[in-house]
């Protein structure tokens, strides 16, 4: 045996383990065997397979099931892998075996020896720290819990956060009026505003979406244990588990009324990935418009000013570009990529279990991440410090003949129409040739197009 290595034991047999590390022989198989593209499991998701093993000891102590001091011994190793004290002994790759049996063992093997450690005997990986559980029931136990922690703590609060920076940015831009689009043409004028409080429904609405799926991703698998009977559970398990990991976490999760559809699906992991994804489309609606209304200086809309934060081009001097919202963009893709991830992942269930368990979890995880951070990026370097280029939005609104929609209970339609392609043509204002060619008089003519009045909709006159 080399200095380097160590023999550790499986059901398989012997197989040399690197001698610093804290897992054993099964964690090894799966180094060996997989390593597909070298992304490990998220830190979270291992972070809730500690919490798991952490309050699985602590219930089976209770049950009278795990020594007092195996279980804290347990239990205490599994917060310092939760403080992250142990980074490099959790190397398996999220493409592996479907159930994610090679992450449990994982963490039950190196909780294992930090427990044996701390006690001065032996804890195994297998009778001890998985007591009461399987893989089948601790990976989508750890999936939801994972997904439901870092949307109450990250996700929602970012999205909080950029709804109501849209909103503050709202305050200061009420009397500015601009041209509407709609097919990327000139429309019935809109104050800045009024554009503004649709991006901020937008984003509340998304917060409203993903809030409702969370009391499903707050019922979990955990008793289920290998086929949703609950075999090798006490039959009070799964409410003792409930109950202590919403104490350590407090979320208010529950065993769910069926393991069988917990172990079998991932129909609510592809629920909350809708709802992602329908965030990353809001979030690049956003970002895009962003785009635009910054687009120029002078040869796009220019109608606003974004902070500039970095130089745009390797070789056009004074270049600046959006480049939040441009990464805010990538991010909304990826998000999307990963729905249909999840979505094919979600049907793999064949019969008592789902067997892309890792990959699901891992691409949850990573929309959860990019959306929280998309969204605060937005908040805090776009609706923050951009600047409103009032002399273009008024030059352009002075021109737009669509203005003269607002004529057609008095003229008519075909008369309006007449009016707007002749301003078009002759590239003059809609008030100049409204008054040319109908009978109203230039104070009516201003009163009627006067574009402030015609945010506030209905019929003017």
């Amino acid at each position: 045996m080399s200095k380097q290595t160590r023999t550790e034991t499986d059901s398989f047999g012997p197989l040399e383990v690197p001698a610093s590390a804290l897992y054993g022989a099964q964690t090894q198989r799966a180094v060996d065997n997989f390593g597909l593209s070298n992304n490990v499991m998220p830190e979270a998701f291992v972070a809730a397979v500690t919490l798991i093993k952490e309050a699985a000891a602590r219930v089976n102590a209770q049950l009278g099931l795990l020594p007092d001091d195996m279980a804290d011994a347990i239990a205490h190793a599994a917060v310092q892998a939760r403080e992250g004290m142990w980074p490099a002994q959790f190397p398996v790759d999220v493409f592996q075996t479907g159930s994610g049996t090679s992450t449990n063992m994982n963490v039950n093997e190196v909780l294992a020896t930090l427990a044996s450690r701390h006690m001065g005997s032996s804890v195994s990986p297998n009778d001890h720290v998985n007591l009461g559980q399987s893989s089948n029931d601790v990976i989508p136990t750890a999936l939801h819990l994972s997904a439901a922690l870092r949307i109450n703590e990250d996700l929602l609060p970012a999205l909080e956060h950029l709804a109501a920076s849209i909103e503050v940015a709202m305050e200061g831009v009420t009397e500015v009026t601009k041209t509407g689009r709609t097919h990327l043409m000139d429309a019935m004028p809109i104050t800045l505003a009024q554009e503004l409080s649709g991006w901020a429904a937008q984003v509340r609405s998304c917060h409203a979406r993903i809030s409702a799926c969370l009391p499903r991703l707050q019922k979990l698998a955990q008793g289920g244990t290998a086929v949703g009977t609950g075999i090798n559970a006490h039959p009070n398990f799964p409410s003792a588990m409930a109950t202590e990991l919403s104490v350590m976490t407090g979320l208010p999760v529950a065993p769910n009324e069926n393991f069988f559809e917990s172990l079998s699906c991932q129909d609510t992991a592809v629920e909350a990935s809708g709802q992602l994804k329908t965030t990353a489309v809001a979030l690049m609606k956003i970002a895009n418009d962003l785009r635009w209304m910054n687009s120029g200086p002078l040869a796009g809309l220019g109608e606003i000013v974004l902070p500039a934060l970095q130089p745009g081009s390797s070789i056009m001097p004074g270049k600046v570009n959006p480049v939040i919202p441009e990464a805010v963009t990538m991010a909304c893709a990826q998000v999307m990529g990963n729905d249909v991830t999840i979505t094919v992942a979600g049907q793999s269930g064949n019969f008592q279990l789902n067997v892309m368990l890792p990959v699901i979890a891992h691409n949850l995880l990573e929309s959860i991440g990019l959306l929280a951070t998309a969204a605060r990026r937005l908040a805090d370097t776009c609706m923050v410090g951009f600047t409103v280029r009032e002399d273009n939005l008024k030059t352009a609104l002075t021109r737009n003949p669509i203005l003269v929609t607002a004529l057609n209970p008095i003229i008519g339609y075909m008369k309006a129409a007449e009016i707007a392609k002749k301003a078009y043509a002759e590239n003059r204002p809609v008030l100049d040739v409204a008054q040319e060619l109908t009978e109203l008089s230039r104070d009516e003519l201003e009163t009627l197009l006067d574009p402030r009045k015609l945010t506030a909709g209905g019929i003017v006159g």
